[in-house]
């Protein structure tokens, strides 16, 4: 098998984060629409307790909206840089890959827009091979040490029992997965949460995820929403530890990428400075803007309504049957929550809290009125 991709576009690296809004904000002066996210699937194999979009998963569901209609309304996209596939598990079904997923990767491929699934990896291999020509990242969730944690984080609200055997024929699937397709070229990206199951293990899933050869290990606090909305909140100080001790350790030879930190320049706590001085100097480690509400709609290929993102509490701000993507852009800049984390520092090429993150840790705070510290 070989997956290797022949796209003619930057590849990635550390240097070149397509998902990250501050290259557009830099270009541009200003916050753009170049990114969407497709909610493919509200079907999963899987009911992870971190889940964003738990609560919307069903065990059965209707006819999506054609891909021609789809496809229509991401030409009308001017800076479409990105685009993103979501469920649910997009490839619970192989029909959907086939004659829904695989045309949008195509014509992505075509148009020179970067392309990401979101998947758990626990399906038969040859629907992701189908994929990987077209496909420039492959996301993965991995919260684990061993298949008892799988077991334990994958079905905890899966509202039946699971055997562990069969847990554990799902987990030897996704390593089996992801280190086949790791060497037949395609760029696994592993996300790890912060949470207080794996607040002192990052260690280890960062050592698993080595050995299974992703090219990325992504790593993101957990903030409350959908599942994950009644689990212990972690402290500031809690993230800083568990984001020292994996520094400690980790792999010098793999990009770390940590997303949606809760940690600003222009905070005044010097814990808080020396962690991001820290991840400043660190190589091959990217601090990433979180898009979600910077230059990323999210459309539900069902319903066809658009949101700010695909967990935020913001209700649908229009529909691809009415609305272009712009128009619904356009909405949401002048939404009042917009306004309240719409600031940009320069000097530490900072584009402000993400939502979740606000309202979790800095309730009250106008970011708008702040300066970095430096």
């Amino acid at each position: 098998m070989n997956t290797k991709l022949t796209s003619m576009l930057q590849a990635m690296s550390p240097e070149n984060d397509p998902w990250d809004p501050i290259r557009s904000l830099q270009r541009h002066g200003k916050h753009i629409l170049t990114s969407v996210e497709l909610t493919v699937t509200n079907l999963c194999n899987m009911r992870c307790e971190h889940c964003a979009v738990g609560d919307s998963l069903t065990m059965k569901e209707g006819p999506r909206i054609p891909v021609a209609t789809i496809l229509q309304r991401l030409d009308q996209v001017e800076h479409l840089e990105t685009i993103s596939i979501t469920g649910g598990e997009p490839s619970y079904h192989e029909q959907s890959v086939r004659d829904y997923i695989v045309p949008v990767l195509k014509y992505a491929r075509e148009r020179g827009i970067h392309t990401q699934l979101n998947s758990n990896l626990t399906m038969p291999i040859a629907r992701y091979e189908m994929m990987a020509p077209y496909l420039d990242v492959m996301h993965i969730s991995f919260n684990y040490t061993s298949a008892q944690d799988f077991h334990r984080v994958g079905f905890v609200r899966a509202g039946r029992q699971v055997s562990d055997k069969a847990a554990g024929k799902l987990y030897e699937t996704m390593v089996e997965n992801t280190i086949a397709l790791s060497r037949g070229g395609m760029f696994i990206s592993a996300e790890s949460m912060i949470n207080y199951l794996t607040l002192d293990k990052l260690a280890d899933i960062h050592r698993l995820i080595v050995e299974m050869g992703c090219q990325r290990h992504e790593v993101h606090p957990m903030y409350p929403s959908s599942f994950a909305a009644n689990l212990p909140r972690l402290s500031l100080d809690q993230y800083s530890y568990a984001i020292h001790r994996l520094l400690d350790s980790r792999d010098r030879d793999l990009w770390m990428l940590f997303g949606t930190l809760p940690y600003y320049a222009c905070n005044t706590d010097e814990a808080g400075q020396r962690l991001l001085q820290r991840l400043r100097m660190e190589p091959n480690v990217t601090v990433r803007n979180d898009p979600d509400g910077r230059n990323r709609l999210n459309v539900n290929l069902f319903t066809g309504d658009v949101y700010v993102t695909d967990f935020s509490d913001v209700p649908s701000l229009g529909n691809i049957h009415t609305d272009k993507f712009q128009e619904v852009f356009e909405r949401w800049e002048a939404h009042p929550l917009h306004a309240s984390v719409n600031c940009y520092c320069p000097a530490v090429s900072c584009c402000g809290p993400n939502l979740l993150v606000a309202d979790s840790y800095y309730k009250g705070v106008d970011f708008t009125t702040r300066a970095a510290l430096i």
